[in-house]
């Protein structure tokens, strides 16, 4: 059985096949970059970006492709185009590998969402009284 209890993303990605682990720290760093103040986590067993309190971005390696998640309507309406070759559906993008990875879509594409979550109202953290 495959290793699930991942303390961070270094840990995940060491566990995903020798041959996806580049793509993937690649895609770490663009995501990064792109969200210089996301909160780095592990969330549900995979990489996630925390802005403002909120998960705004996960990512996953899988056999055949990796995939990007939450994605909104707003999102792929305005990466219409960009988004045409992939498999896109219920808020996933999975970007076959035989496809090719288009890393410079996947930075694009986390700073967006970076720019939705700065137009959420932020989560509220509780405040207790004395």
């Amino acid at each position: 059985m495959a290793k699930t209890d991942y303390t961070d993303v270094d840990a995940y990605i060491a566990a995903q096949p020798e041959t996806s682990q580049a793509l993937l720290r690649d895609m770490r760093r663009l995501i990064r970059e792109a969200m210089p103040d996301a909160q780095e986590v592990i969330s549900y067993q995979i990489p996630a970006y925390k802005l403002h309190g909120r998960a705004a971005l996960f990512f996953a390696g899988w056999k055949q492709h990796v995939s990007l998640y939450p994605v909104t309507d707003k999102l792929v309406a305005a990466f219409r185009d960009e988004l045409a070759p992939y498999e896109v559906e219920k808020g996933t993008i999975r970007f076959a590998f035989k496809k090719g990875v288009p890393l410079d879509l996947i930075k694009c594409l986390a700073a967006f969402r970076a720019e939705e979550m700065a137009e959420l109202p932020r989560k509220k953290t509780a405040v207790k009284s004395k």
